[in-house]
């Protein structure tokens, strides 16, 4: 599965679970999950150090309704 793909197939899951974080995904796993895009990137790459990591920021809905 695409991490694009991953991303949007949990994507409302992780809007309860984790609004305003930073979450970190690597192919499709979701490796790690901080209050830092820095730190999650940081502990990806400490577990996967050769794979390509994805930094996706969690909005809180009202986030998201001021972006609409």
């Amino acid at each position: 599965m695409e991490t694009q793909e991953f991303l949007l197939k949990h994507s409302q899951e992780w809007s309860k679970k984790y609004p305003k974080k930073y979450i970190a995904i690597v192919g499709d796993k979701l490796v790690s999950v901080n209050n830092s895009a820095v730190n999650a990137f940081k502990e990806a790459k400490e577990k996967f150090p050769d794979k390509e990591v994805c930094i996706e920021y969690i909005p809180t809905k009202e986030e998201t309704a001021t972006l609409l």
